[in-house]
């Protein structure tokens, strides 16, 4: 396995490091990103800085603010979750981009198998989603979890909003946006950089890979499908630590968000029949059954495929 990538001592203290880290993605994210993307937008926008300010309060309430919205959202992912903890983190540790994308290289059958990997987890992880949808907290948890459907409810609002397409130019910024940005800034910051940190700072890659996993689920605040973004991001940590190439995980990232982008454009085109926009929608038991010991196998065969790519290049 890659552990020379990841364990390396910047000099400063791993966990200091890590909390950093996740200030500035914060920063970046909810105001530095966002803040850009409005100027940015505001070109798209037919009225003044001042209406659209008005109308970004209520977004969906303007089917005209929906390429505004791509934009603000893509600023706030590439800026606020790649380009600004790149910049930190260059500058408190010198380590530019090819830090991250080290390891084996040269996989090629393996991004095919990870593509099948993906998606047959995907078909695994729509039972756990469904679950998760429709979980219930004990009484003493009533409030927390009226405020959570309330948040979740909105959220999906949104995804809704934002998955609408009017044309073919809007299902494409919107894949660069949903599938592309997040794939790339998330895979960069929660693995690149927060796992790396973990480990360093905590000495046990697999506490490491489960925490940055858990951090990653938190961070879309949906608590209602946290426990399948959780293994998602188990998944993708295993991944990028088997290979220490980060190219792993952002690829299953990008077929993750990529084939549900697509799914829903070919669905509002009356192509196929499949909602997955609904966390009622679960693959069928025998396809749920076999795509888990599709997974198992999967994985067993990465992990002995790397670790022997590994011991040969030293």
């Amino acid at each position: 396995m890659i552990v020379s990538n990841l364990t390396e001592n910047s000099g400063k203290h791993p966990l200091v490091m890590a909390t950093l880290t996740l200030l500035v993605a914060g920063i970046g994210f909810l105001l530095v990103g966002p803040l850009i993307g409005f100027f940015i937008s505001t070109p798209f926008f037919d009225g003044t800085i001042l209406e659209q300010a008005e109308k970004m309060a209520d977004p969906m309430s303007h089917e005209e603010f929906r390429v505004p919205l791509y934009l603000m959202q893509g600023c706030a992912t590439l800026i606020g979750l790649a380009v600004l903890p790149i910049i930190f983190t260059f500058g408190a540790e010198r380590k530019g981009l090819n830090y991250f994308f080290g390891g084996v290289k040269n996989y090629g059958i393996m991004f095919l198998l990870l593509l099948i990997l993906t998606i047959a987890f995907m078909a695994t992880n729509s039972v756990l989603i469904s679950w998760n949808a429709n979980l219930h907290f004990p009484d003493f948890m009533n409030g927390f979890e009226t405020w959570a459907r309330n948040y979740e409810s909105k959220a999906e609002a949104l995804t809704k909003f934002m998955t609408q397409f009017e044309s073919g130019g809007e299902f494409l910024l919107a894949f660069v946006v949903i599938a592309i940005f997040p794939a790339v800034s998330e895979e960069l910051l929660f693995r690149g950089m927060l796992q790396r940190q973990l480990h360093q700072g905590l000495g046990n890659i697999h506490v490491a890979i489960w925490t940055s996993a858990i951090l990653f689920s938190a961070f879309h605040l949906q608590f209602f499908g946290f426990v399948p973004r959780l293994l998602l991001g188990g998944l993708f940590g295993y991944l990028y630590y088997w290979s220490g190439n980060l190219w792993m995980p952002i690829f299953a990232h990008f077929v993750n968000n990529g084939f549900s982008v697509v799914m829903i454009y070919l669905n509002q085109k009356g192509v196929v029949d499949m909602d997955v926009e609904s966390t009622d929608t679960v693959a069928p038991w025998p396809a749920v059954v076999a795509s888990a010991f599709l997974v198992i196998a999967l994985l067993y065969y990465f992990k002995l495929f790397f670790d022997r790519k590994n011991q040969i290049h030293g």
